[in-house]
């Protein structure tokens, strides 16, 4: 027994010996290589340093410039920051030529919305410079670029250091990238800071994005029913001028949208059209742009024959609201470590709690009023909580990145729920937590789920042909869907589709394009059929 010890002792002690040597020989060679590379001493990590000034006394002279919302929501912002004493301008909806620009002065390997919104961004001031005359110089001095900061796992944690890459690159040395983030992204004081993000911008935000909202998710639940073609894109812009109109002048946004419900009221449309219903999500930028970005995917869709049912930037606030009150209640199951209290942004977890309960209150009753104001009736808001336990056993909801769970859950709520015929997840090329990640759960729901109709699709800025015949062939199952669904319903209420458009033409409610059928199954016009009997 002692002999077998001392065996297994200088096993060890041989194992341990060359085991120092491997260490020993890999430290020679850090050591040799930092000494070819010129990096002896201690590492210095790389920094972003950000030097750059916007001050108070600037604001007279000085241009802010954002965009990447929707076309509605951008128009809001800009009329917004103007009612706020600011000179603002929204960039273009990111085409082609801005993808072109991105390409060429960002860095490679990119995904798409990083081309996009930095090439967006070139291509405006390049215009300026070579078309209107005005230097670099000046469009450095007078202009800055508003933009929200991250740290997520992606490459959106370090979209403002490629804005500034590629501005240098394209000879706007020194133009200024503001992240909305943190007070002090400015290096300024407080109260001489050029972007005031107190409350008054809180609440302009606010007011802005519900608007926005709740604006486009009408039309796109009118559009696709519309007798005269293009209605309700005037009705839309009417809507636009008269809200903007509110918000320039800091007037009740509510009012504005109960005129613009009187302004659509006046779209007639005919409901009794089986459509497929589809959804869009995914990856942020790509699901919500309206450009080139996503192929104008929201069109084509509805050229197809097709209702879009998109999501909306509410949604995305009450994800982060949910997301911060989750990482709370994960805080305080940790005990206490030398007698400290729990550390975070608020010193209190319940108190956290319940302002964070206070926040998604806020943002849900404030929506709805929105909503009933223009006319939007009988739309649901998305209950994280149990988007969160439905997704669990597929997908954690601590694992963040990109849009987490919310792909996932969406999927399966919608499936199972009977809200759609298809859903589209549309995603950048490459984008690591939208396909690599979610894409790869999403063939385990759909086993499981062998009822949806799940269309991924990715985005490169090219290969449009190849991306709209993928979603013209899930496209045929959803069409089929809709049809069969419709027919059934009428044969569930007894009622031919001559007999059907005739009580449909004598019905005040089906005609008003700000009344939706009640929900009972996917298809519009399978409701509407319910709604007659």
């Amino acid at each position: 027994m002692h002999s077998i010890d001392s065996a297994d002792t200088l096993a060890s002690k041989a194992g341990l010996q060359a085991f120092e040597e491997i260490e020993g020989e890999l430290r020679a060679f850090e050591a040799e290589e930092r000494g070819r590379l010129g990096l002896e001493g201690k590492p210095q990590h790389w920094r972003d340093p950000i030097s750059q000034r916007f001050v108070k006394d600037q604001r007279a002279h000085t241009t802010l410039l954002f965009g990447g919302l929707t076309a509605l929501h951008d128009v809001f912002l800009e009329a917004g920051f103007g009612a706020l004493g600011y000179r603002a301008k929204a960039l273009a909806c990111p085409d082609k030529e801005a993808l072109q620009y991105g390409k060429e002065f960002g860095n490679r390997a990119q995904c798409n919305p990083t081309y996009f919104t930095v090439g967006n961004l070139i291509k405006h001031l390049t215009r300026l410079r070579d078309v209107e005359g005005i230097s670099a110089e000046e469009i450095v001095k007078n202009h800055v670029l508003v933009t929200f900061g991250a740290c997520g796992p992606c490459r959106f944690g370090t979209y403002v250091t490629e804005y500034r890459k590629a501005l240098r690159d394209a000879g706007f040395e020194g133009f200024r990238v503001f992240p909305i983030k943190k007070d002090d992204v400015q290096n300024v004081l407080p109260e001489e800071q050029g972007l005031d993000l107190g409350p008054r911008f809180a609440l302009m935000l606010f007011k802005c994005l519900l608007a926005g909202d709740v604006l486009n998710a009408i039309g796109y639940r009118t559009r696709p029913y519309e007798v005269v073609a293009g209605a309700t894109d005037a009705a839309l812009e009417e809507c636009k001028a008269l809200v903007s109109d509110a918000i320039a002048k800091e007037r009740s946004v509510l009012r504005a949208l109960w005129r613009c419900r009187r302004v659509l009221a006046k779209v007639e449309v005919n409901r009794l059209q089986p459509k497929p219903k589809v959804a869009i999500i995914g990856e942020f930028w790509a699901m919500t742009t309206e450009g080139d970005g996503n192929y104008r995917l929201q069109r084509f869709l509805e050229s197809e024959g097709a209702e879009c049912h998109i999501q909306l930037i509410t949604n995305w606030a009450l994800y982060e609201i949910w997301t911060r009150r989750n990482h709370i209640r994960a805080r305080m199951m940790l005990r206490r470590r030398q007698g400290e209290k729990h550390r975070g942004d608020i010193d209190s977890p319940l108190t956290g709690l319940f302002l964070f309960w206070l926040l998604r209150v806020a943002v849900e009753r404030s929506f709805y009023a929105f909503a009933r104001a223009v006319g939007l009736k009988d739309y649901s808001l998305p209950d994280m909580d149990h988007l969160a336990r439905i997704s669990r056993q597929w997908y954690p909801s601590e694992l963040g990145g990109g849009e987490g769970h919310l792909e996932v859950a969406d999927v399966i709520d919608m499936v199972t729920r009977k809200k759609v015929h298809m859903v589209v997840s549309v995603k950048p090329f490459g984008c690591m937590p939208s396909s690599a990640v979610s894409d790869g759960i999403q063939s385990l729901v759909t086993a499981r789920y062998p009822e949806a109709n799940f269309c991924p699709v990715e985005t490169s800025g090219d290969g449009a042909v190849s991306v709209y015949s993928r979603v013209q062939m899930a496209l045929f199952k959803a069409r089929a869907k809709a049809q069969v669904e419709f027919e059934k319903a009428l044969e569930a209420v007894g009622l031919s589709m001559e007999e059907a458009a005739r009580k449909a033409a004598a019905s005040g409610k089906l005609r008003r394009p700000v009344h939706y059928p009640r929900h009972t199954v996917a298809g519009t016009a399978a409701n509407a059929a319910y709604e007659l009997a």
